[in-house]
C-alpha cells in the first residue's frame, strides 16, 4: 500500500548509469541530470560530502581525510554503498529533495554483465529508494536513441563507446542478434593520453587534465587533426617542480591511437561473426556510432576505412541510451520485449 501511495509521488525514470557520467530522464519531461560518475567521501564521518560535478572538480585536491571515488570501473559497479549514495542523490535531486518517492526506473547495462552484476545494479537501485528496476542492454537502448528501426526484420549495427565499455551489437526484430561488450572506452583514450606525455614530455599530469585534452584537441584520423596548440600543466617527472608544454593535435591522436584502434578492430572481428543476411543489411545501413566516444573527430572516417561499411556518429549522440531508455517508458508494450532479467 505504501509503494503504491509514494508512486503517486514519484516520476519514472530512465537512467544511464555509465562509467564517467550518470544521464537521468523523467518521463515526459525529457534529460534532466547529466553529472560525472563521481563521488567524495569524508573517511573521518563516512559521510557523502559531494556527488556529480561538485565531486569531479575536488579529484586531485581533496586533502587526506577526503577520497574522491568513482563507483563504477568498466561499466560495473566497483563500490556498491557509493553507488546507491550516489543514485540516492540523483534521484531525490530530480524530484526537488523530497523524501517520499518511489519511482520506477529503467537502467541501461553493458552487454556483458554478469548475473552478479545485475544483482548488484538492481540492488543498489532499490537501496537508492526506487520501486521496481528494469534493465535494459545499453546497445539496445543506444539503438533506440539514435532512431534506428530495432522491430524491423532488417539488421541495424550500433557501437556505443563509454567511459568504461565499448557495446558492439547488431539489432534485429526487438533483438540483439550479436554482441561483445569490449572493456575499454574514454577512461583507456585518457590514459594513454596521460602515459604518452609523461614518456614523450617528462610531464606528470592528472586524468581530468587528459580528458581536457582529449576534448579539445582529440582525433582518430589525419584528415581531422586540429589546428595550433594546447598548453599543458603537470608536474615535472625528474624535477618534480611544476611545468607546462604546448603539444598538438598530431601529438594528441598518437596518443590515443592504441585504445581507439583496439575499438576499430574489434568492430571488424564483429563484423565476421554476423550472420550473412544481417551483413547484407549492413552493407546499406553502414556502422552508427553513439555514446560520448562517438563524438572523437576522425572515428567514423577511421572505422569506414577499416570496414569499408559508411559510419556515422548518431544525432547526439553521448545521450542517446539514455534517450532510448527513456522512450522505453513512454512505449510501456517495448518494455516487456527488450528488457532483460
Amino acid at each position: 500500500m505504501l509503494d503504491k501511495l509514494f508512486g503517486l509521488f514519484s516520476k519514472d525514470l530512465a537512467i544511464d548509469l555509465g562509467t564517467a557520467n550518470t544521464v537521468v530522464y523523467v518521463r515526459g519531461k525529457g534529460i534532466v541530470v547529466c553529472e560525472p560518475s563521481v563521488v567524495a567521501v569524508d573517511k573521518n564521518r563516512n559521510k557523502v560530502v559531494a556527488v556529480g560535478d561538485e565531486a569531479k572538480r575536488m579529484m586531485g585536491k581533496t586533502p587526506d581525510h577526503i577520497d574522491v571515488i568513482r563507483p563504477l570501473r568498466d561499466g560495473v559497479i566497483t563500490n556498491f554503498e557509493v553507488t546507491e549514495a550516489m543514485l540516492s542523490y540523483f534521484i531525490k535531486k530530480v524530484h526537488n529533495r523530497k523524501t517520499f518517492v518511489r519511482p520506477r526506473v529503467v537502467i541501461a547495462v553493458p552487454s556483458g554483465i554478469t548475473q552478479v552484476e545485475k544483482r548488484a545494479v538492481i540492488d543498489s537501485a532499490m537501496g537508492a529508494g526506487v520501486r521496481e528496476v528494469y534493465l535494459i542492454e545499453q546497445p539496445m537502448a543506444a539503438a533506440i536513441g539514435a532512431g534506428l528501426p530495432v522491430e524491423d526484420p532488417t539488421g541495424s549495427m550500433v557501437v556505443d563507446i563509454g567511459g568504461g565499455t565499448t557495446e558492439i551489437a547488431v539489432i534485429t526484430l526487438s533483438g540483439i542478434a550479436y554482441s561483445y561488450s569490449l572493456r575499454v572506452g574514454g577512461d583507456e583514450i585518457d590514459e594513454a593520453i596521460a602515459q604518452y606525455i609523461k614518456q614523450k614530455y617528462g610531464l606528470i599530469i592528472g586524468l581530468p587534465t587528459a580528458e581536457r585534452i582529449k576534448i579539445e584537441m582529440g582525433s582518430a584520423h589525419p584528415s581531422t587533426d586540429r589546428d595550433g596548440e594546447i598548453e599543458v600543466k603537470g608536474r615535472d617527472a625528474a624535477e618534480g617542480i611544476p611545468k607546462k608544454i604546448k603539444i598538438t593535435s598530431k601529438d594528441v591522436r598518437e596518443a590515443m591511437m592504441e585504445p581507439i584502434m583496439e575499438i576499430v578492430k574489434t568492430v571488424k572481428l564483429s563484423l565476421e561473426n554476423v550472420a550473412p543476411e544481417l551483413s547484407a543489411d549492413l552493407v546499406e545501413r553502414g556502422i552508427t556510432l553513439t555514446g560520448g566516444g562517438a563524438l572523437i573527430p576522425g572515428l567514423d572516417v577511421l572505422i569506414s576505412e577499416y570496414t569499408k561499411l559508411p559510419a556515422w556518429a548518431a544525432e547526439d549522440p553521448l545521450f542517446c541510451v539514455v534517450k532510448g531508455a527513456g522512450k522505453i517508458l513512454e512505449e510501456l508494450d517495448l518494455l516487456s520485449r527488450v528488457t532483460i532479467n
